[in-house]
């Protein structure tokens, strides 16, 4: 997994990909990096109450997503779609816990870097470090 992500908005992403297939210059080193079309969409993602769901994740480490239901408070299908969310960007994996899929965090820390004269901008993020011992089977 990459430990980046754009922010680009939809017309710069759509200009780019234009001129590429035009072959008025080559793709750039970061195309296939996944993108959101501004900082305020991760915004919306990382709500207060996603933080703290992305915390007990981290904390306690539940053996399914239906133990995870529990310990937060929210309905399964509330909880699994924002794990979807989550982990289409990678902020969450899934991990197989005997049967059943168990949510994982995947990052330790975002940081955005803003290019003021460009409206693509890069959120890097630093991967959970794997406690000694702890087998991940992504799913």
């Amino acid at each position: 997994m990459a430990n980046n992500l754009k922010i680009q908005s939809l017309k710069s992403l759509r200009e780019e990909m234009v001129a590429v297939a035009k072959g008025e210059r080559p793709a750039p080193p970061d195309a296939n990096v996944r993108s959101f079309n501004s900082l305020e969409t991760v915004a919306r993602l990382l709500t207060k109450e996603n933080r703290k769901l992305l915390s007990l994740i981290r904390d306690s480490n539940p053996n399914s997503v239906a133990e995870l239901a529990e310990l937060s408070g929210r309905s399964q299908p509330n909880l699994t779609r924002t794990l979807n969310k989550l982990q289409a960007v990678g902020f969450v994996v899934m991990s197989l816990a005997g049967r059943q899929k168990a949510p994982r965090v995947a990052l330790e820390k975002l940081t955005v870097e803003i290019d003021p004269y460009s409206e693509i901008d890069t959120l890097r993020f630093v991967p959970l470090k794997k406690k000694l011992g702890q087998r991940i089977e992504v799913v």
